[in-house]
């Protein structure tokens, strides 16, 4: 493939340039918090152009998985409605970090286009930022003065985001004739159609804070990058980035599934599905799940936009699994990830296509309808959309969509009335329902003095109580609200730890404390219930947490700290921490490693664990610079988070670590560790899941209780059970190797049943029964059966359990008659739908008490389609 030509020579030209090949990162930023997901090549190398990090190298080479869908960088919307947008896309890119600068970025992006691309030389054009001199008379020595262009900083002014690395750029751009446009030159080119930009060159010098100020970078740098897709869009001549090959074998593929063909008035569809399985396929493949929140909501949203194209080329049942293996054999050579976790992408697809269609189908009637009706205004009514939404769980960005694809507005103004109503109409109707609020609330709020390091219990000052999302003077019984205390000794969730629970009381008057959060730096708020009584704010309270579970989530927390250096004593100083959640009864533990952890590496690491458990050495805890804490290189810190200027440190001598969070005084209270579960949670990130102390030995005498229940019912002595079992497995290879013979026996018989009962409809031979075979072998079954035909028609009809399959076969003579159209005609009896191709069909149904009619349909068509 060009696209897989092209990337590798990109590569190998920079590799040949002295700089590393580095992979492209997971399209999930892990240690990025400013972005959902990666859109350019530079992110992984963020924080090295902030000077906050090094590498080995100071020259780099990529291609990097990008998703552009949400904040600044969001191409969903525009997917199926251009000939160039993409959610999901390649970029090309080469970096310096304080090596090389304009000078050399100019002239190797030169052979690239030249050389490698083989682009035409007198077809480039370039622009540069209006006030970069250097970069001008750079690009003289590479082409003449009227191809070099000048913009202002909107158009050649660069920057990742709202903050972080940016500075001026030079753009290459190719001109692609006067079939695409009148324009002389790419000032006059406003829709930018003729002279396309095929490669950013951003010569990185500044850093943007939050106020928008620009701070020089500690070394100049290199940030290039080129969309891959439209370069090879360029190299075949096309003008629509799906032509290009690796969307067209997706597209192909749709078209195969789909039984529909790719055309000018039905292209949209097809553009949708190529590029949103791309997107979902690699964000699925490094660790992102569709969910209801952040990320995983984006791709939920992605997904069901897939869905809906996919109902307008007829597709009415989960088909996004069967286009990923394309994608695979298009790019799993280079991104082998694909690979990897194919059946996990399979799977997860699949089930988030039948949730969805489950949630069409109950809502699809009044959705099709508000369509229709809206199509005389332009625009879905605030009743309408309310309506989809509080009825049939379609968000508001989803509505949104449908009505961009169908060119319909929203009334905005009336839906966010109506939502809020709503919303007042279930205050009203839960006064006791879990608390929203506006973090703002908290903003002038005086900070609160954590004392749970020293304490379990104080006496506190009652400072405030919001209830109902309002400050309020006093919270009664029933309620529930958040108190603000002047000191407390419950430990806000942070930092991967839980928050404390407890209560807060004032004599008989009791406020269970079942959540502690810090809604605002310094502010620690206690969510919960007032049990019993009434509290008022000024007054004083005893505040006292749950020891027995603060020691629990201590003691795990500390074991966290154990885990992380028994990793790196068995895999090496690589592994990093990549998130935790430390609660009572369990922990987990994600880390950067780069494959699976063996039995008997857990082993190994259990081990260590518990080694050092049994040493009982002393917890130590103290506070230190954070620019002291930079250079004591034993002190593990963690890329991505924000200290202040005072840092904590939690030393157990061999392992030292900055950390906020509460832990045991002695390592030998954690008792035991036993590890419950290890995992993949994204490309280069694994995930332990374990248990210390009492739930530690739970888990051990629950996996020796049933050891104990196997070997009883195995009769046979515990020494024993595992040649036990092996013994059992054998017999059961046996047998089923038996049952197989036998049904293949079976099935032979039935095909020279079937065999008899051939009929003719008109010139047809045709076989249509009821037959017992189980539906995964229906497809082979009726092959054989059409072998013996030679020439003829095969339709089967199979129940499973209360539903049916219904599946046609064609031999491939009878080129007139079409399997997906005999099935489209016969489906609707037993309450299904399906698709295939000329030759084979299938489709499943809910009835199958209507298999009979089904195939009688398929027997009157045939014979009027002589």
């Amino acid at each position: 493939m060009l696209s897989q030509t092209l990337r590798r020579s990109f590569l190998s030209y920079f590799k040949n340039k002295q700089h590393t090949v580095v992979p492209s990162s997971p399209v999930v930023p892990h240690d990025d918090p400013t972005l959902l997901f990666i859109n350019a090549g530079m992110n992984q190398f963020k924080d090295v152009f902030l000077g906050k990090s090094k590498r080995e190298y100071t020259k780099a080479v990529t291609t990097q998985k990008c998703i552009r869908v949400g904040g600044k960088h969001n191409d969903l919307d525009n997917v199926g409605h251009t000939s160039r947008h993409l959610t999901f896309f390649e970029m090309l890119g080469n970096f310096s970090f304080g090596d090389y600068f304009k000078k050399e970025a100019i002239h190797y992006a030169w052979e690239v286009a030249t050389g490698v691309f083989a682009f035409d030389p007198e077809k480039i054009w370039v622009s540069v930022y209006k006030d970069d001199d250097e970069a001008f008379a750079l690009w003289e020595k590479h082409l003449p003065t009227k191809r070099i262009v000048r913009f202002g900083e909107k158009e050649n002014f660069w920057a990742m985001g709202d903050v972080g690395p940016c500075g001026p750029c030079s753009e290459l751009l190719y001109d692609r004739g006067e079939a695409f446009g009148k324009a002389k030159n790419p000032h006059d080119d406003v829709s930018g159609e003729r002279f396309l930009e095929f490669w950013n060159l951003v010569f990185m010098q500044f850093s943007r804070d939050t106020s928008g100020k620009l701070e020089p970078l500690p070394k100049q740098s290199i940030d290039t990058g080129s969309g891959l897709e439209r370069v090879v869009s360029l190299k075949m001549g096309v003008d629509n980035v799906f032509q290009t090959d690796v969307l067209r074998s997706l597209i192909a593929e749709t078209e195969e599934i789909s039984g529909k063909k790719y055309e000018s008035d039905n292209a949209a569809p097809f553009h949708v599905i190529a590029d949103h399985v791309r997107s979902l396929a690699f964000a699925i493949a490094d660790g992102v799940q569709p969910s209801n929140t952040a990320r995983g909501y984006v791709l939920r949203k992605i997904l069901r936009r897939a869905v809906r194209y996919g109902r307008l080329l007829g597709l009415q049942r989960p088909f996004l699994a069967s286009v990923y293996p394309r994608l695979v054999m298009c790019m799993g050579d280079d991104f082998p990830e694909l690979r990897t976790a194919g059946d996990r992408v399979a799977e997860i697809l699949t089930s988030e296509e039948e949730a969805f269609l489950r949630t069409l189908h109950r809502g699809g009637n009044l959705l099709n309808q508000v369509i229709e009706q809206s199509r005389t205004s332009h625009k879905i009514s605030g009743e309408d959309a309310f309506k989809l939404k509080d009825t049939y769980g379609f968000p508001l960005e989803e509505i949104q969509l449908i009505a961009k694809d169908e060119h319909l507005q929203i009334d905005l103004p009336r839906y966010q009335a109506l939502e809020e109503e709503a919303k007042e109409k279930s205050r009203k109707a839960h006064k006791t329902a879990a608390q929203q609020f506006d973090q703002s609330l908290f903003a002038g709020v005086a900070k609160t003095h954590f004392e749970g390091y020293q304490t379990h219990a104080l006496s506190a000052k009652l400072v405030g109580i919001l209830v109902g999302g309002k400050f309020a003077d006093s919270i009664e019984e029933g309620e529930e609200g958040f108190l603000l205390l002047g000191q407390t000794p419950f430990y806000a969730e942070m930092g991967g730890q839980v928050g404390d629970t407890g209560q807060i009381s004032l004599g008989g008057n009791t406020f269970q404390v079942q959540d502690t959060i810090s809604p605002f730096p310094g502010v620690i708020a206690h969510f919960g219930t007032m049990m019993l009584g009434t509290l008022r704010k000024g007054e004083g309270v005893l505040a006292a947490i749950d020891i027995e579970r603060r020691c629990e989530i201590q003691n795990n927390h500390t074991a966290t700290h154990l885990l992380h250096w028994a990793l790196q004593k068995v895999f090496g100083s690589h592994i990093r921490q990549a998130g935790s959640l430390v609660e009572a009864k369990r922990f987990r533990f994600d880390f950067s490693h780069h494959k699976a952890v063996s039995p008997l590496e857990l082993r190994q690491i259990e081990e260590l664990v518990n080694e050092k458990i049994r040493s009982d050495e002393q917890v130590k805890t103290y506070e230190l610079s954070y620019e002291e804490a930079q250079n004591k290189s034993e002190i593990k810190q963690f890329f991505g988070e924000k200290y202040g200027t005072k840092v904590r440190v939690v030393d157990i001598d061999f392992s030292k670590e900055l950390c906020g969070g509460t832990h045991t005084q002695r390592v030998g209270t954690i008792g035991f560790f036993k590890i419950l579960k290890e995992s993949s949670i994204a490309a280069g990130v694994r995930r332990i899941e374990a248990v210390t102390g009492k739930h530690a030995e739970l888990l051990v005498q629950t996996h020796e209780d049933l050891l104990h229940s196997l070997a009883t019912h195995l009769k046979t002595p515990l020494s024993s059970l595992s040649e036990k079992f092996l013994s059992l497995l054998e017999e059961n290879k046996l047998l089923s190797q038996e049952l197989k013979t036998f049904h293949k026996q079976a099935l032979k018989q039935l095909l020279q049943k079937c065999l008899t009962h051939k009929e003719q409809a008109g010139s047809i031979s045709l076989i249509a029964l009821e037959v017992s075979v189980p539906a995964e072998e229906l497809p082979s079954f009726a092959e054989e059966l059409l072998r013996h035909l030679q020439s003829g028609v095969v339709a089967l009809g199979a129940k499973t359990g209360e539903r049916c399959q219904l599946l046609v076969a064609v031999s491939p003579d009878l080129t007139h008659i079409h399997a997906q159209m005999l099935i489209k005609e016969a489906a609707p009896l037993i309450q299904g739908g399906g698709g295939g191709k000329q030759t084979l069909a299938q489709a499943g149904g809910k009835d199958p008490t209507g298999l009979s009619k089904a195939l009688d349909k398929i027997r009157h068509v045939l014979k009027n389609a002589q």
